[in-house]
């Protein structure tokens, strides 16, 4: 009888660490620096953008060896978002940008390397600066909901950790501000880029 039980024992405790490994989650802290494409629309707004740089904290919660949920939070330091109305009238909206954003994770095993694609449902939040770089009193926070998609590949350094790079992309309407004068009333038609590069820590 001791031995069936310990035998026992023995089977549960295994069970218990395969499922341990199995349900491998991780947290990574990226570089991001956001490229957002000219715009121009029937309501003779046009709008463009310097780059903008910031950073991205990831959770991904693995459900089988290849696939997994990730949650983000990104946000920018600063960047200028210029509006010329009707080739006349120039607005500049000093900028910070965030993104909070889940994603499906698609990965694939080579070794070391392990290119993934992932995409999923996002909210953006535009926040103007109140300085000399902003030249509209009228400009308002703005929360807008969009997508997120990307593909990039990580390095396995470690058991525990691995370096990542990817392009991501940037599904939403382009922001107004609630500012009638400057509204585009358009989305990013090809997204708004966002190179990311960054470590991740497995536990």
């Amino acid at each position: 009888m001791k031995k069936i039980a310990f035998f026992a024992f023995l089977l549960a405790v295994s069970a218990a660490a395969c499922g341990a490994q199995e349900a491998r989650q991780d947290v990574s802290l990226s570089g991001t620096a956001l490229v957002e494409p000219f715009m121009a629309s029937s309501t003779d707004v046009q709008v463009s953008a310097n780059r903008a740089f910031g950073g991205l904290v990831s959770y991904r919660f693995m459900i089988t060896p290849n696939s997994a949920l990730e949650a983000n939070y990104g946000i920018t330091y600063e960047n200028t978002i210029h509006f010329l109305v009707s080739n006349i009238n120039h607005y500049n909206v000093l900028t910070r940008t965030q993104e909070i954003s889940g994603a499906y994770v698609r990965s694939f095993v080579f070794k070391n390397f392990n290119p993934f694609l992932e995409a999923g449902p996002a909210g953006f939040i535009f926040l103007p600066i109140r300085n000399s770089g902003t030249q509209t009193l009228d400009a308002k926070q703005q929360t807008e909901v969009g997508a997120i998609w990307g593909g990039g590949i990580a390095y396995e350094v470690s058991p525990s950790w691995d370096v990542r790079a990817e392009i991501r992309g940037m599904v939403t309407k382009v922001p107004d501000f609630g500012d009638s004068q400057i509204n585009a009333n358009r989305w990013y038609k090809i997204s708004i880029y966002e190179p990311v590069i960054g470590v991740a820590y497995h536990f």
